[in-house]
């Protein structure tokens, strides 16, 4: 069966799972805002805003004019959630997609041809795992700069593993499978067999993955931004709750700073986990209640 088959047999079963759909329709959401920022936001970012009278709008409460209210520097919440979708987006598409990627081809290699190359990679993979993500985030922004996509990278550098060896599982069961054999005996080369026969069966967890590898990078996003390690000119929700520490805002009673870049990072990890829930009962059905 080829890659674009398993793709569609598989979104049309994910399709009736209450799951998915939820996990599908918060990242629609959130990616209409992230195209669209600039139109749904009334102001840039970090626009310094002021009242008709001329003083700074600073600590402003929530207002037709501003639906979030301002931060105490005179910035519109409002439109920095707005902007900080797609911070959050673009860290949590370009990590996930080069972590499966690396994953699955790691996976593949190890889990059919075995020997060197498996003992190899292996160890790199185990080496990977025992680095502490955020703390390399953080060392890795220290001497490179901090800007997004070195807080991508040094994600990329340490999530693969998990899909390698979870998809090298795989590999190792479906090479021993009477189609694989079948294959041989008509001829067919070894990347031909991985890549044609191999590759499509093992795309639903590479997409599994993906969908958790989402929510961990916007997860460790945040976190660098709190910490003040992540790129100072991109405004994205970890930079809102960073800011929101510093000037207090819990202190003074500034809960529309704070909680809706909370609520927005909480419901993005957890469409991730919704998809991934529903890919695990699509690949597991002895999982289903």
């Amino acid at each position: 069966m080829s890659t674009t088959s398993i793709m569609t047999v598989s979104l049309r079963r994910q399709g009736r799972d209450p799951y998915f759909v939820a996990g599908m329709a918060i990242y629609l959401l959130f990616i209409v805002v992230a195209l669209f920022a600039d139109s749904i936001a009334p102001n840039a970012p970090r626009d310094i805003l002021f009242r008709p009278d001329g003083t700074l709008a600073a600590a402003l409460p929530p207002s037709p004019a501003f639906p979030l209210g301002t931060t105490t520097s005179g910035n519109d919440i409002f439109s920095q959630l707005v902007h900080g979708a797609q911070g959050a987006l673009i860290v949590g598409t370009s990590a996930a997609v080069v972590v499966v990627s690396v994953g699955t081809l790691v996976g593949l290699l190890t889990g059919y041809f075995g020997g060197l190359v498996d003992a190899v990679l292996m160890r790199v993979a185990d080496i990977a795992l025992g680095i502490p993500l955020l703390p390399f985030v953080i060392v890795l922004a220290a001497f490179l700069g901090p800007t997004t996509w070195n807080v991508v990278l040094a994600m990329s550098l340490l999530l693969w593993p998990n899909a390698a060896r979870i998809i090298r599982a795989q590999v190792l069961s479906l090479r021993e499978r009477a189609y694989i054999e079948a294959a041989r005996t008509a001829g067919s080369g070894h990347w031909r067999i991985l890549f044609h026969h191999i590759a499509p069966n093992v795309l639903p967890l590479a997409l599994l993955f993906g969908s958790i590898a989402i929510g961990w990078a916007i997860l460790t996003e945040a976190s660098v931004s709190f910490l003040g390690f992540a790129d100072p000119d991109t405004t994205t929700w970890g930079f809102m709750l960073q800011d929101a520490y510093v000037s207090q805002a819990l202190s003074r009673g500034l809960y529309n700073w704070f909680v809706p870049p909370g609520i927005c990072i909480v419901l993005l990890v957890s469409a991730g986990f919704f998809i991934s829930r529903s890919y695990e009962q699509f690949l597991f059905p002895r999982l289903r209640d």
